[in-house]
């Protein structure tokens, strides 16, 4: 998860046998760039880089003001009023040459893309230049259009997934399927890999995706209390108290849906329910700044703590050390 994963972590994971991974969707070129060198420094193993593929959005100003409006009061509770502008604060993969510049020439082994594709012509270039594609798909016709832009392999991603839900078209229906039965319909449908995503904390959950047909399993929220995560000691202490039995799916915090823990920010579904965030990213800077001005007052319920439902099944352990925990759970399901 953006935010969360870091090159420590990545590299962590990668040097205990498993494919780290770093999300640059909440980074510019040179964070970027600076993630993967570090990065490189520190494992000779392959690496996955995470970008998102949004629609770039269009600003909406009678939407953005009514949205800071409902949002005032909360600011005031913190002394704090709120930005007079919104702004684009994260750029889409899909629009912006400088960040595939970079990759090329920095080539990292594998590339993921949330939220939707890139061009073929984007595609094309970064398999010339040698990395291997994934792309999450939350439903059959998601994973269809995956396979047809010829990326190598699918993320299944469940309802149970914390983070941003990838779903191409955010103001399509959601059909809300689980981990298990989107690994299994992707699994008899299409022709490429499938990696199980969503739910998965220990190694008899990545038991039952493998049995499934799975290739893989990828773990997001299993890994936030890991001390190389980014996970600041509110987000650690929330993901371990009750909260993390409550996860919620909100848009409030980005402007598209996610899954986070329960927290003042998702609990402002009744005030804010009537109304349409604005158009992810820009509803982020509001979130951000009220984040901001409510830590200031030691309030640190504002902030954006992805987790999926599996997060009562969390541990704290350095990251190598529950790679190896997993894979002995692994292991010992496979003796049952």
């Amino acid at each position: 998860m953006a935010g969360v994963s870091t090159p420590e972590l990545a590299a962590a994971v990668c040097n205990a046998g498993a494919l780290g991974s770093i999300g640059v969707g909440a980074t510019d070129v040179a964070g970027a760039r600076a993630m993967i060198e570090y990065l490189r420094g520190q494992t000779t193993r392959a690496f996955n880089v995470n970008l998102f593929v949004h629609t770039p959005p269009q600003p909406d100003t009678s939407r953005e003001r009514a949205w800071l409006e409902a949002l005032r009061p909360v600011f005031a509770e913190f002394d704090a009023t709120p930005p007079e502008h919104l702004q684009v604060i994260y750029r889409s993969f899909a629009d912006d040459p400088d960040m595939l510049a970079m990759l090329l020439a920095t080539r990292p082994p594998v590339v993921s893309f949330h939220f939707g594709l890139p061009s073929a012509d984007i595609l094309a270039a970064l398999r010339a230049a040698g990395c291997l594609l994934m792309a999450t798909a939350t439903n059959l016709a998601e994973a269809r259009m995956i396979e047809r832009a010829g990326i190598d392999i699918i993320i299944a991603q469940g309802i149970e997934a914390g983070g941003h839900r990838g779903m191409f078209d955010p103001d399509r229906p959601d059909d809300e399927l689980s981990t298990f039965v989107l690994t299994r319909l992707l699994v008899r449908q299409c022709q490429r890999p499938i990696v199980a995503a969503g739910g998965i904390m220990d190694g008899a959950g990545l038991a039952a995706a493998l049995k499934l047909g799975a290739v893989a399993g990828q773990m997001g929220t299993a890994f936030i209390a890991c001390p190389e995560s980014a996970a600041d000691e509110a987000y650690r202490a929330a993901l371990m108290g009750p909260a993390a039995a409550h996860t919620r799916l909100t848009t409030l915090i980005s402007g598209r849906p996610a899954r986070a823990l329960a927290n003042r920010f998702s609990a402002m579904e009744t005030r804010l329910g009537h109304l349409q965030p604005p158009a992810y990213p820009i509803a982020y800077d509001a979130g951000k700044a009220l984040n901001a001005a409510a830590k200031r007052f030691g309030e640190y319920g504002f902030g954006a703590q992805w987790a999926g439902q599996g997060a009562p099944l969390a541990r704290t352990m350095p990251a190598a050390s529950l790679v190896e925990t997993i894979r002995q759970e692994l292991d010992a399901c496979s003796k049952q």
